[in-house]
């Protein structure tokens, strides 16, 4: 299970934490991942971070002004974003690693995602 929290309403240029609680057998060792999704498009990946929190990718848009992270002492994962644009106005997703299927970003196959917390810029 993946619980994300944080979202909420803020102006541009300004910054939020966003944060996902997953309750999943042996969380340290798969990738995790940020994804998102407007109105009437595709849910995309944004961010991933492997298992040991070193390495991260992220796309374009947020390159610069995102950072992903993780807390495996706590089954946790983290989105801090900094100088929010308009378009990053969106329903923001969790997302843990499968083996089977799933959305390929990062060196990771995503699989499953939380319920989404909302961010309006």
């Amino acid at each position: 299970q993946l619980v994300e929290s944080g979202g909420g309403s803020v102006q541009a240029g300004g910054s939020l934490r966003l944060s996902c609680a997953a309750s999943r057998y042996s969380y340290s060792t798969y990738c995790m991942g940020w994804f998102r999704q407007t109105p009437g498009k595709a849910r995309e990946a944004i961010a991933a971070i492997d298992s040991d929190g070193i390495l991260a990718t992220y796309t374009d848009a947020i390159q610069g002004r995102f950072t992903v992270s993780r807390d495996n002492a706590k089954n946790a994962l983290y989105l801090e974003m900094t100088n929010l644009k308009p378009e990053d106005t969106a329903k923001y997703y969790c997302s843990s690693e499968t083996v089977v299927g799933g959305v390929r970003f990062g060196g990771c196959l995503f699989g499953y995602w939380g319920q989404g917390t909302q961010v309006t810029v």
